[in-house]
């Protein structure tokens, strides 16, 4: 699902250039999105089952400005987030769909992420005591296991929303919410800022994000090659 979505066509620059058909107000938009991006801060979704949490999810991501989600497929629930929760949201996203956690985990740890799943347990690290100033990963579980023991196995640690009230636990969508704001709140407040991508990386998501941006983009394309 990289680079928009599989509802959403690519297009190559070579055959229509998106700056032309944007406003300077949507182009400014999109350039002050991409500088908010991060790429070191991601979140994993293990075997979910519920499409609008799915859609939630995706949707606190972009919001917040986390630019990839990783995905371990829950056999029994195909990864399809609710389309009128994710409001498109999913075209903006990297998405990486995986078969097992084992993938997943060599692929963060390949690029450097530490691992740490949300689950109440002894030994876990509260929420407020994170730090997000290296390659961190966030893992929820699925909504009526959590994580699997596969996950409990492989991250680097555990960590817990505290609570105020007589609940304990929350909703996978809500978790994820607080979880994420915190982590971004973390990095604007400690590092200045909570995007991080390189030059390069960034004038990728730009073109990507131009592109993506005009309406009825498919149909420019069609009338460029005729």
């Amino acid at each position: 699902m990289a680079g928009g979505g599989p509802r959403y066509e690519k297009f190559e620059r070579d055959v229509v250039e998106p700056e032309q058909f944007l406003l300077d107000v949507r182009k400014e938009k999109i350039d002050r999105v991409v500088a908010q991006r991060t790429r070191n801060f991601t979140v994993v979704l293990d075997r979910l089952e519920d499409n609008f949490n799915m859609a939630a999810v995706l949707r606190t991501c972009e919001s917040m400005g986390v630019q990839e989600v990783h995905v371990v497929i829950n056999p029994d629930a195909p990864f399809v987030p609710n389309s009128r929760v994710a409001q498109g949201c999913d075209k903006w996203l990297d998405v990486h769909l995986y078969k097992t956690f084992a993938d997943c985990r060599e692929h963060l740890k390949g690029q450097g992420f530490s691992l740490y799943a949300s689950a109440l347990r002894e030994g876990a690290t509260s929420l407020y005591s994170l730090r997000f100033d290296t390659k961190f990963a966030m893992v929820f579980g699925n909504e009526r296991f959590g994580v699997s023991d596969d996950v409990l196995a492989g991250v680097d640690g555990t960590f817990w929303v505290p609570m105020k009230g007589f609940s304990q636990s929350l909703n996978i969508s809500a978790a994820a919410s607080a979880s994420i704001s915190r982590a971004i709140a973390w990095r604007d407040e400690h590092l200045g800022g909570s995007g991080d991508l390189t030059p390069e990386q960034a004038q990728e998501l730009r073109e990507r994000f131009y592109l993506l941006g005009v309406k009825q983009r498919k149909r420019l394309v069609k009338a460029t090659q005729r």
